[in-house]
């Protein structure tokens, strides 16, 4: 009687055993993800301490543009007693007339434009594509090109004023805006951001399924890298824009008063012998204004789109 004629137990212990074992796993799996679900769905609130600081945060961060304000609406008297005053006074409207004419804030506001946005967008433009390089691409050199990139952010700037000024006069750019725009058309921290996203946001498999279907680097860049990287290119070009504007040592070295930026204008308003601190402050107030525009335009857009670039799969 050979083996493949005996009967085969279905009842016995073992098998009992094994099928009760496998219930109870299957049910512990079933637990665990029902209580994934409910906690993915469970909203959690935050306690009184956490918008205690909250609030305390939002205060400090905000007090300094509210002191601005509230100088800029007094006079220059008022504004050097003590204790100073810390409710606005009725001045704000003149300060600022007064600021804006003899700052000559029209013109400081068109060229500051200019340069921040020329800049801002080079720069993430630039820095994707570099940063896309360095992620993503195969070549040559690629690590110790990325070390020197990485290496110029240990150089200080104020090493290269004097040759880049030299330069600048054998181009005839000086007193001119591209004397300002061209030395930063793109940045080391750019290039090494970009880098850092794109590594970790961008998978390799869209890139290799890009080859595979015969499209090059730059239509790769084009219709795969752009959209990935459209939350961290948000975020560049605010930094970039609001770092642009707000510069004050190469525009001061490069330009004058005849074409100035911003911050180059609002040395005008502390030319004089005594310097009237309202005043100076209506002219920080207008500086600012722009820069609180643009926040409240596309502040939203921004942090919608970090957020969406946060979430994966």
């Amino acid at each position: 009687m050979t083996t493949d004629s005996l009967p085969v137990r279905t009842d016995g212990p073992a098998l009992t055993a094994s099928k009760k074992s496998a219930s109870r796993k299957t049910s512990a799996r079933g637990g665990r993800r029902r209580l994934l679900g409910q906690r993915a769905g469970r909203q959690h609130h935050a306690g009184p301490l956490a918008y205690v600081l909250l609030a305390i945060t939002a205060i400090l961060s905000l007090f300094p543009l509210y002191w601005t304000m509230v100088a800029a609406s007094t006079d220059n008297t008022r504004v050097s007693q003590t204790p100073p005053p810390f409710l606005p006074g009725p001045n704000l409207f003149s300060n600022l007339a007064r600021a804006w004419d003899e700052a000559a804030m029209g013109k400081a506001m068109i060229n500051s434009t200019i340069v921040a946005g020329v800049i801002a967008l080079s720069t993430v433009m630039f820095a994707t594509l570099a940063g896309f390089a360095f992620a993503k691409l195969r070549f040559k050199g690629r690590n110790v090109l990325l070390m020197l990139v990485i290496g110029t952010m240990m150089v200080p700037p104020q090493l290269g004023v004097v040759p880049l000024f030299m330069m600048m006069s054998e181009l005839g750019w000086t007193q001119e805006l591209p004397a300002v725009i061209f030395p930063t058309l793109v940045s080391a921290v750019g290039v090494f951001f970009m880098r850092q996203y794109l590594s970790e946001a961008l998978p390799d498999e869209l890139v290799e399924a890009g080859r595979v279907d015969g499209a090059h680097s730059l239509r790769i860049f084009w219709s795969i890298v752009l959209p990935v990287a459209r939350p961290a290119m948000a975020v560049l070009f605010m930094i970039t824009f609001v770092h642009a504007w707000n510069d004050f040592f190469w525009p001061f070295v490069v330009l004058d008063m005849t074409n100035p930026t911003v911050p180059v204008a609002l040395t005008q308003l502390s030319a004089g012998y005594i310097r009237d601190q309202s005043l100076i402050m209506a002219g920080a107030l207008l500086g600012t204004l722009p820069l609180l525009a643009m926040f409240v335009v596309f502040g939203r857009q921004i942090v919608s789109g970090i957020m969406a670039g946060a979430v994966k799969g």
